[in-house]
């Protein structure tokens, strides 16, 4: 008897958001059921995949640099580029030599088909490679992009909520995602009872604008009802909300956190973006200063030991240093666990790439590199108040120093002894900190 064929394989790479991570996860299942096998190296793969993101100048660049080198190591695959960028730009990637096909993220979820149909395209080819890609229609149905295999996560990404209706003038992401899209209820128990049944025990929610979820189903169903549902799912040991806006955070939603004791986690990724309120009205950010400080001490008063993150664009179109300076003193005193810190990055086709009295990029630069220094200085401050107590916590299926790693519920990253099993709820002592900043937990 003959042996079979060898499976062919498929290699993804991806930037980018957790929602872009949770699409890669949903494609790496498409492939599985089409007898793909998954390889780590991009060089033995009969597809490889790019899943973009194209938040700012220098995401686009990374992208592109990827692709280059994979045509480079692998000249026989085929090179698909899907994602964000390609939604915004697909003839830009198509133009590169080597790319087989450009997938937007309107064709993202038949991406295996649609690569089955196409040949390569070696490097030096001239002629374009197909483009797929359309509109996005008025749809707010979230298609279902269920994903069993998650490459190795132990806490594994479902995508709730899709798209965003909001217009803040820096960010292109309405465009290459569509407006908002919410996964039906009881798609997302199922999902989540699926993972739950393979033994996964921290599921991360996600989503573009996640605090809208439920908002243009019919009959409406907010995040606050689905949290109530979900935590009647049995062995469902903790849920983590992704990044989630100021205005969209409500009581309701924070007064189930609190009652949850830790098994929805004490994490909050609050987007700020500036601390001065004449940059926040020329983002149109839908809320002050003021209004943004009064929640983060909401959260802190009632979880006192929640970690909170956020976000911040240094250097947007006519931001003065007094500005500037504002808005480092507005996070200099609230209780933020870290910072994301973003160098504006022009995005045609946003309001703000047309904005006059842009900021120089070395003054851009300096802003982002003192930022991160409050970020590094605040973090530093959170780990160690940590420093005698106990903290629960998910281990991973990585190692680090020889220690098994381990993210606590306020998103610390931690060692803990190496016998222990990876995706096991644990809680132990924090005895201290390494020279990387990691905590050293133990009995």
């Amino acid at each position: 008897m003959p042996e079979p064929a060898p499976k062919k394989l498929f290699h993804i790479a991806t930037f980018g958001c957790r929602t872009n991570q949770a699409d890669t996860a949903a494609l790496r299942d498409e492939f599985f059921q089409s007898s793909f096998q998954e390889t780590d190296d991009s060089s033995l793969a009969d597809v490889v995949v790019v899943n973009s993101c194209t938040v700012t100048h220098r995401s686009d660049q990374q992208v592109r640099q990827l692709v280059r080198r994979f045509r480079r190591l692998n000249p026989e695959a085929k090179l698909v580029v899907t994602g964000c960028y390609a939604q915004r730009s697909p003839r830009e990637l198509a133009s590169i030599p080597g790319v087989t096909a450009v997938v937007g993220n309107t064709h993202k979820g038949r991406l295996v088909q649609l690569t089955e149909l196409v040949g390569v395209n070696p490097a030096g080819f001239v002629e374009l490679a197909p483009v797929y890609r359309d509109s996005f229609d008025g749809s707010r149905a979230l298609e279902p992009s269920p994903a069993r295999r998650t490459g190795g996560r132990t806490r594994p990404f479902v995508k709730i909520q899709d798209g965003c209706d909001a217009r803040c003038t820096y960010c292109i992401i309405p465009s290459v995602r569509g407006p908002g899209r919410s996964l039906p209820p009881d798609q997302v128990l199922g999902q989540v009872g699926r993972l739950v049944g393979l033994g996964f025990r921290e599921i991360v929610l996600t989503g573009i604008h996640l605090g809208t979820y439920g908002r243009y189903l019919d009959p409406p169903f907010r995040l606050h009802r689905l949290l109530e549902e979900l935590l009647q799912i049995e062995h469902l040991e903790r849920i983590r909300l992704s990044s989630i806006e100021p205005m969209e955070l409500s009581r309701r939603v924070l007064g189930i956190i609190e009652e949850s004791q830790g098994r929805i986690a004490p994490h909050f990724h609050i987007c700020l973006q500036s601390g001065c309120d004449r940059t926040l009205k020329r983002m149109l950010r839908p809320y002050t200063a003021d209004r943004f400080a009064g929640l983060v001490e909401e959260v802190r008063s009632r979880i006192p030991e929640a970690g909170i993150g956020t976000d911040v664009i240094a250097g947007f179109p006519g931001e003065k240093e007094e500005e500037y300076r504002e808005s480092r003193r507005f996070v200099e005193r609230m209780p933020f666990s870290y910072l994301h810190v973003f160098p504006y990055s022009d995005r045609s086709g946003t309001v703000a790439s047309q904005m006059g009295d842009k900021v120089a990029a070395t003054t851009i630069q300096r802003r982002c590199r003192e930022l991160r220094e409050i970020s590094d200085s605040k973090n530093s401050q959170f780990r160690r108040s940590f420093i005698g107590e106990c903290l629960s916590g998910l281990t991973l299926d990585q190692m680090e120093a020889g220690r098994r790693s381990v993210i606590t519920g306020n998103y610390l990253k931690g060692l803990v002894d190496p016998s222990l099993a990876p995706n096991r709820m644990v809680s132990l002592k924090v005895l201290g900190e390494d020279d990387a900043g990691r905590l050293i937990l133990g009995n």
